[in-house]
């Protein structure tokens, strides 16, 4: 059958989703614990990823109400940085789409939703950026007869002639 094509819906990967708490009310006299930003899952840096935030917490009782723009700022933001390529929304979800970053470095990922009722909610969101692939042994590592690499102390290596 030629000329057929296949279709693709794309859904965004919950994986790599982020839920903010709701807006829960601190008794007077009491103290609020430490902020601590939330994280997604490290990405490589040749990932190109989906990474979602969820707010549906904050728009909870406003039926109707959902993303209508989201701005996104990544801390540090120098060359061969995180880059967010693009952005959607998908309801009370901001999706990110994400590439590069520097192996070895957290990025603050600032999200700013205005919903289609006017609120405004910012949250900044922790992506670390890690080297996830494996080098290929060089050819010349010592192995054994099933094939596994010998290393030394440090897990490196140890290499025929040298």
């Amino acid at each position: 059958m030629s000329g057929s094509l296949s279709t693709h819906v794309w859904r965004p990967g919950c994986a790599r989703r982020v839920v903010i708490d709701g807006f829960v009310p601190v008794p007077r006299g009491s103290v609020p614990l430490p902020y601590s930003p939330p994280s997604w899952p490290a990405k490589d840096p040749s990932d190109v990823l989906d990474y979602e935030l969820d707010l549906s917490a904050a728009l909870a009782g406003n039926a109707g109400d959902a993303i209508g723009s989201v701005a996104v700022a990544v801390t540090p933001n120098a060359t061969g940085d995180l880059v967010v390529n693009s952005v959607a929304m998908d309801g009370a979800v901001a999706v990110l789409w994400c590439a590069a970053g520097q192996a070895g470095t957290v990025y603050a990922v600032r999200v700013t939703a205005v919903t289609l009722a006017g609120r405004t909610i910012g949250r900044v969101v922790m992506l670390p950026v890690e080297s996830l692939t494996v080098a290929a042994p060089p050819a010349t590592a010592l192995t054994t007869a099933q094939g596994a690499i010998i290393t030394d102390q440090n897990g490196n290596p140890i290499l025929l002639g040298g």
